[in-house]
């Protein structure tokens, strides 16, 4: 089974159900399944075969639903990417990943223009545009691009019948560039089996039904989204309130309006909802699961959340080479605060020494996956591969501890562990501290060398005014840490560097570091 096949089956079941709402636009099971077999059948008619690469650059939209699902019937691998990274990252992916095609927008049009020549496996770009190609630029557009030059609706609209492809579930689905923190994104192959398991099983542990409505807001090229606000709820019959980005505004709104069941958002989104002038309790009333992933979220602000809204938050753990969901605070247990909580059915995590032994309960080692989930490699690199999939466990680089009850704790990832004089020092432990300081909105920790102590503690913050001291945050942190994990130096910025999805991007501040260096 396939995601992309799962959706005709839940089309054949519930036929006129609404499958999604987007602006002032909507569309049943039914119809965003025949879209996207028309979308399939397109890509057929323009010769592309099984196995092509088909790379999408666009914001949450029905044209991206469609053109995944469609791509994906048609036996073609997908490439999602940011349609907001510059132009050598986008050349550097397309480049990479062999993409032979591209959807996106005409608003990129002027970018994919300037780059096609050192394109050449690219055969056709695919415009989601009610209008010609040609009518922005006809008298300036570049003859050898124009003749690569297809709208969605030409595509969808081709009239052609599908022919049905035999897909193996071990066959490459989807190529997903991760962020990196050193050098060139790595493209994680993940299989259908990935893709379909994972969805598949978080909609058991999250418990969510074709009842449930649920506001994707995360943006649907990441990983997070892609399986969690999009598979997942379509593989069980829910339905979708596409945002087109996040927006505290919008969000409240869309829940008030769909009444919501479901949202899901990385810390920031959360602290920015909080934090939001027209914040009312009411709002979420409908909602009866908040999930948190992408980056550790401060106990303070699930506690305040929570406390706010009335509402579970449910913290969970995953990264793309797993597809990417291996834990979730669970629904009929305790959740507890600072946890990822425990393994989903079907995936085994477990924490293990340099050694790759399990250790005792409570100790800190590195947390390591198994299951259906887990991707097939890295894209072209083999070496890479084999330093992560070892004897079939996927080796994470975070660092964890299990409880005796099961829940996984995220203590902070390998590469950032701080050494101070020989003491580990995890930047998670300083963060929490930082974030129940009434004073400080967002704070972020990392080690810097030191000719003493060998590396010392660094806090970035981020203030709600402009009353704090550095004195004061360090005395803050000396009646709550160990004299070696209080920060040696603080420094305040306006905004923490995010990704995306509202991720912090240490390596961001670490290039801050050096160029100051």
């Amino acid at each position: 089974m396939n995601v992309s096949w799962a959706l005709e089956e839940m089309a054949s079941i519930q036929a006129n159900k609404r499958a999604y709402a987007f602006l002032n636009t909507s569309a049943t099971y039914q119809e965003l399944n025949e879209n996207a077999t028309r979308f399939a059948a397109g890509l057929q008619s323009l010769g592309f075969q099984k196995g092509d690469h088909i790379a999408l650059l666009l914001d949450n939209s029905p044209q991206f639903i469609v053109s995944l699902y469609g791509a994906l019937r048609a036996g073609l691998i997908v490439v999602p990417i940011n349609p907001a990274y510059t132009r050598n990252e986008l050349l550097y992916i397309l480049q990479n990943s062999d993409t032979k095609a591209v959807v996106t927008t005409d608003k990129l049009l002027p970018v994919m223009e300037s780059m096609h020549q050192e394109l050449p496996s690219v055969s056709q770009f695919i415009l989601c545009t009610s209008d010609h190609p040609f009518a922005h630029k006809s008298d300036k557009l570049d003859l050898s691009i124009s003749l690569k030059l297809k709208t969605f609706s030409e595509l969808a609209e081709c009239g052609n019948p599908l022919c049905r492809l035999d897909l193996c579930e071990a066959d490459t689905a989807v190529i997903l560039y991760t962020s990196g923190t050193t050098g060139h994104p790595k493209g994680v192959m993940l299989t259908h089996k990935n893709m379909y398991s994972n969805a598949r099983d978080i909609a058991e542990y999250l418990s969510m039904t074709n009842s449930d409505i649920v506001i994707t807001a995360l943006p649907m090229f990441h990983i997070f989204c892609l399986t969690v606000m999009l598979n997942t709820p379509l593989l069980c019959g829910a339905e979708i309130i596409i945002l087109p980005s996040f927006s505290p505004n919008e969000v409240f709104q869309a829940a008030k309006e769909h009444k919501a069941t479901v949202f899901a958002g990385v810390p920031t989104m959360y602290s920015f909802l909080i934090q939001h002038s027209k914040a009312q309790p009411a709002d979420f009333s409908s909602v009866r699961l908040c999930i948190s992933g992408g980056a550790p979220m401060p106990v303070s602000l699930l506690k305040q959340f929570e406390e706010t809204f009335y509402v579970r938050v449910s913290e969970g753990y995953g990264l793309s080479e797993a597809s990417p969901v291996t834990c979730f605070n669970p629904l009929d247990r305790p959740r507890k605060a600072g946890s990822i909580g425990c393994s989903i059915p079907n995936v085994e995590n477990k924490i293990v020494n340099e050694l790759g032994e399990e250790i005792a309960l409570g100790q800190v080692g590195e947390l390591i996956v198994r299951g259906p989930n887990v991707m097939k490699g890295y894209y072209k690199m083999p070496e890479e591969t084999a330093a992560v999939l070892r004897d079939g466990w996927l080796y994470t680089g975070d660092l964890a501890c299990q409880d005796d009850e099961g829940y996984f704790y995220i203590v902070d990832r390998k590469k950032d562990l701080i050494l101070v004089g020989g003491y580990n020092v995890y930047p998670r432990e300083v963060e929490e501290v930082l974030y129940e300081h009434p004073g400080i909105r967002e704070a972020a920790v990392l080690g810097v060398p030191d000719p003493d102590y060998g590396e010392a503690v660094l806090a970035f913050v981020v203030q709600y005014g402009d009353s704090l001291t550095e004195e004061e945050i360090r005395t803050y942190c000396k009646e709550r840490l160990v004299s070696y994990k209080v920060p040696s130096s603080v420094e305040f910025l306006k905004e923490l560097p995010k990704n995306t999805t509202g991720k912090i991007l240490r390596r961001s501040l670490k290039k801050q570091i050096e160029k100051q260096r």
